[in-house]
């Protein structure tokens, strides 16, 4: 069914209807309307890396892990099998009169925000800092969750739109200010690819005002550039009581049907919240007409006609519940975690030698937790492996494992149980002495960075206020650095931490319902590890901006000015891959990649391009990349087609404009810094290419 079929649908039906039972239908826990046959039907669900939040479902490895793999075709594989679980959950709660939230399929997700500063707590739901991956990234999710058939398999949203990342504590009252120059080259080219390119059939708005309008209530965002520039015709949704910010935080407006009025006449089409309860009284008061009502819910039910909710024929009804949480799922989950870790340093322990260790030492808070695998937004996996078990299993019959918690994830600041801070260190201390190498797993959960309002940090609403890790786990970390024989740290967090030290680090974001299967994997070598960072690690926050600024000077890899820790794009493997043959026909990028180690493994080709306008972002910028499997020795032809937008640049007034005639291209396993050719010891090929007049 396309669009203008189900639009013609939608306004049959809702032309049925009375202004209250329309308006009814513009909450995102739309009732029933009995006499018209429709049923009660909520919005809002979430499958951000797994159906969340309403039993059990796979749980893949948090969206900043996903970006890690730098790989369209997996991302999409991964997004079909979440609509696939999605549509078996629905399915089933349907049928036995379940529609309450959660249960729907209109996902809200991915998170297409750019994650430009590393203090940010829900950066871990996005997929980096760069707009070219965010946006490649995005688009397959979508592709992946909507799918290409008669009806959407799954409804995707594009969220938050726009110029959204933080502080957490600010949300519902900052004004992002931005200058046209960063929100067309940095903030909205995900949004514009996922509207332009995939069709997502909602875009949910940002709690935050764009220099000075609220989002889900802005004539610029919503209606200059959404509608009339890109041609949106899905639906917009709110944040979950963004609406009553107006009135409350923005102070936009004065009243509820104030800002009911200005969201719904500006586009916004489906309140989550219920600031939409004062619609009727707004239509009383004059602020707007039944004809704002009516568009918006004839967009609603065109969506639940794109879906086939009305059709008994269609072919996703017949998807059996027990294709939710199948063992197929569960190998694409470990798949996936194994393929987001990323190696940040190795001396050459990893990988270990597995028969010459008799006593393993598994140390550190994250080792025996699953809060650490899920990351938040998060479904209910019902075959979790931690890290312990990981190590458990590799060891089986071969090793002694022994375990020490050694410290908490954190602890309350003024907590009066401070007497008991390294309660556990010595246990861990006496572990690493045992042991031929000890495995450290420390890091963060989503307790710990998340969302304002979850469970989580009480002092920083979510965000972090450095890049240290918690005090409860440094001095566990000094101690092992110093008494450990062999040291591997694994850390799980959603952002960049400040980690040096010990034989081998490894970053394994939260890795999913598999995550102590897939180190292992990587750690005995079974699994060459390939993921590579879809953010900068800096050695300290200090070095960056104030969190509130949001210009892009000085952040991320694109403009940062210092010399990162670990740098976007870098990723250890345990083989080489040597470039040669590079050429460039104007389109597409050709080179040869050759596996020189003994063993599989997985690259990410990675180009990217700086110009010499003085309008370029200061450092070569990403523009295409491929993840490519090969075998011991084997040689591939890889050819990359290359968007004309990447000799492009935008100008201070916002305009794309052309990046000059001559360009530097670069190709490699990481961007073309020092750092990143210091920590991998290869270096990125280059060319020249001049355009021709």
């Amino acid at each position: 069914m396309n669009r203008v079929e189900a639009t013609k649908l939608a306004e049959q039906l809702v032309s049925r209807m009375t202004v209250e039972e329309k308006a009814s239908q513009l909450r995102y826990d739309a009732p029933a309307v009995p006499r018209l046959n429709i049923p009660e039907y909520n919005w809002w669900n979430e499958a951000l890396h797994g159906v969340a939040r309403a039993g059990t479902a796979t749980v893949f490895p948090q969206a900043i892990g996903l970006a890690a793999m730098f790989d369209q075709e997996g991302l999409e594989e991964i997004a079909d099998t979440i609509a696939t679980e999605g549509r078996a959950r629905y399915n089933m709660l349907s049928a036995l009169g379940d529609r309450d939230i959660f249960k729907g399929l209109t996902f809200w997700s991915p998170n297409i925000n750019i994650f430009r500063d590393p203090r940010w707590g829900r950066g871990q739901e996005t997929y980096g800092e760069d707009p070219y991956l965010t946006s490649r990234l995005g688009v397959a999710f979508v592709k992946g969750l909507q799918g290409e058939g008669e009806y959407l398999k799954s409804a995707a949203c594009a969220k938050h739109y726009a110029v959204h990342s933080g502080p957490e504590a600010l949300r519902h009252q900052f004004d992002a200010l931005t200058n046209e120059k960063d929100l067309r080259e940095t903030y909205l080219p995900a949004f514009e690819a996922l509207v332009k390119e995939e069709k997502a059939e909602a875009v949910m708005g940002a709690y935050n005002r764009v220099n000075g309008e609220p989002c889900c209530g802005s004539p610029t965002l919503l209606v200059d550039i959404l509608r009339d520039e890109w041609g949106f015709e899905g639906h917009v949704v709110s944040d979950c009581w963004a609406i009553v910010d107006f009135h409350k935080h923005h102070m936009v407006t004065s009243t509820a049907p104030q800002s009911a009025a200005l969201a719904i006449e500006n586009g916004c089409d489906l309140n989550c919240g219920n600031t939409y309860l004062h619609l009727l009284t707004a239509l009383q008061e004059g602020l707007i007409d039944e004809g704002l009502i009516h568009r918006a819910a004839v967009r609603l039910f065109a969506t639940r006609y794109l879906l086939g909710l009305f059709d008994e024929n269609c072919a996703f009804h017949k998807i059996n519940p027990l294709e939710n949480d199948s063992e197929t799922h569960a190998d694409l989950a470990l798949r996936a975690a194994e393929n987001s870790m990323v190696l940040l340093h190795n001396d050459g322990l990893l990988p270990l030698d597995m028969d010459s260790i008799k006593t393993v030492a598994v140390v550190g808070p994250a080792a025996d937790s699953h809060s650490v695998l899920e990351g938040n937004y998060n479904g209910t996996s019902s075959q979790y492996t931690t890290m312990l078990e990981g190590v458990r299993k590799a060891f089986d019959g071969r090793a002694r494992v022994i375990y020490a918690e050694g410290a908490k994830l954190s602890r309350p600041k003024d907590s009066v149980l401070s007497q008991y801070k390294n309660d556990r260190l010595q246990e861990a201390v006496w572990a690493a002495g045992q042991a031929d190498v000890t495995i450290l797993c420390v890091g963060l959960d989503a307790t710990l960075e998340g969302e304002e309002g979850d469970m989580g940090n009480v002092y920083f609403s979510g965000d972090k206020e450095n890049l240290a890790f918690p005090p409860s786990q440094q001095p566990l970390i000094d101690a092992m650095k110093k008494h450990a024989r062999k040291l591997v740290i694994v850390v799980t967090s959603g952002s960049a931490l400040n980690i040096t030290g010990g034989n081998a680090i490894l970053w394994a974001n939260y890795p999913g319902q598999a995550g102590g299967e897939a180190m292992m994997n990587i750690l005995s070598g079974k699994v060459s590890p390939s993921g590579k960072l879809p953010i900068t690690f800096y050695h300290s926050a200090e070095d960056l901006p104030q969190f509130t600024d949001y210009s892009m000077k000085n952040r991320t890899y694109r403009y940062y000015e210092g010399e990162a820790l670990y740098p976007f794009g870098y990723g250890l493997s345990y083989v080489d891959f040597d470039y040669s043959n590079v050429d460039f026909d104007g389109r597409v990028l050709a080179a040869d990649v050759e596996n020189t180690g003994d063993m599989d493994a997985a690259e990410i080709v990675q180009v990217y391009v700086k110009g010499e306008s003085s309008f370029a972002p200061l450092h070569p910028r990403l523009c295409a990349f491929e993840r490519i499997n090969l075998a011991p020795g084997e040689k591939k032809r890889v050819e990359l087609a290359l968007d004309p937008d990447a000799f492009m640049v935008f100008n201070d007034a916002g305009l794309k404009v052309s990046g000059g005639q001559s360009f530097t291209l670069y190709v490699g396993g990481s961007q073309p810094d020092k750092r990143s050719e210091e920590l991998t010891g290869q270096e990125v090929q280059r060319l020249t290419y001049t355009k021709e007049n």
